[in-house]
């Protein structure tokens, strides 16, 4: 299950005063080939597109427009391909 992403820290003190989802792509019952874009993740700064891991179908969005995200958070259930 795609999580808050590691990498989302190297974007230094960015990510201090919250990240927020942004924007949704995928819904359930949609079918992700490897890093077709899932989300889109937002400081208010920096606007991260965050890409399928995996090829799969979406089984479930764990997440709403607007809702905070942090280190772990569930975004997306994926039946992998």
């Amino acid at each position: 299950m795609p999580a808050y992403p590691d990498g989302w820290a190297t974007c230094g003190s960015c990510a201090r005063r919250g990240v927020f989802i942004n924007a949704i792509q995928a819904q359930p019952g949609d079918t992700l080939r490897l890093d077709d874009p899932m989300l889109t993740l937002d400081t208010g700064k920096v606007s991260l597109d965050i890409p399928s891991p995996r090829a799969g179908q979406v089984l479930e969005v764990h997440v709403g427009l607007g809702d905070a995200a942090s280190p772990g958070t569930p975004l997306i259930t994926l039946a992998l391909a």
